[in-house]
């Protein structure tokens, strides 16, 4: 029979930990990997965004540019300023779905989204004037189909 010594005992012991140990560190960075991966898509989803504001900026001052994307008859910087609004609220919603924003932030940005359907002309601008399939995906668009204009009507 094989007698196994206090000292056998411990370096089994201490085995075990170096296992344990790595199996904790591999847990965590693996968390961690998946939290930096969120916010690097973050920031990218970000980046564009500002580069979308950016070029809304352009179509705000000159309204007339509209055509190079869209042959709409309106020479408004109203309808510049919607396409701003619109892709600015899209974006919060998409920040929503990648639960980045808080419930506090979304029930803010959710309340002033319904407000602007409810008292500007931006519902008419969105159900009028601009095809939105061409503009938002459909996500966002069952969003304001379904949470911002009933909410108006």
């Amino acid at each position: 029979m094989v007698e196994i010594g206090l000292a056998d005992y411990f370096g089994m012991a201490e085995a075990m930990g170096i296992i344990g140990t790595m199996f904790v560190v591999l847990y965590f960075s693996r968390k961690q990997t998946q939290k930096l991966s969120e916010d690097i898509e973050t920031k990218v989803l970000n980046d564009l965004a500002q580069r979308m504001h950016a070029l809304h900026e352009i179509l705000v001052e000159r309204p007339e540019l509209i055509k190079v994307v869209e042959k709409v008859n309106v020479n408004s910087p109203e309808v510049a300023y919607a396409y701003d609004i619109l892709f600015t609220f899209a974006h919060v919603f998409h920040m929503r779905q990648r639960k980045v924003l808080s419930d506090n932030e979304w029930t803010g940005w959710l309340r002033w989204m319904k407000s602007s359907f409810q008292h500007g002309e931006i519902m008419q601008i969105w159900q009028n004037t601009i095809e939105m399939e061409k503009w938002f995906d459909p996500d966002f668009q069952e969003f304001v189909d379904k949470q911002l204009i009933p909410a108006t009507e």
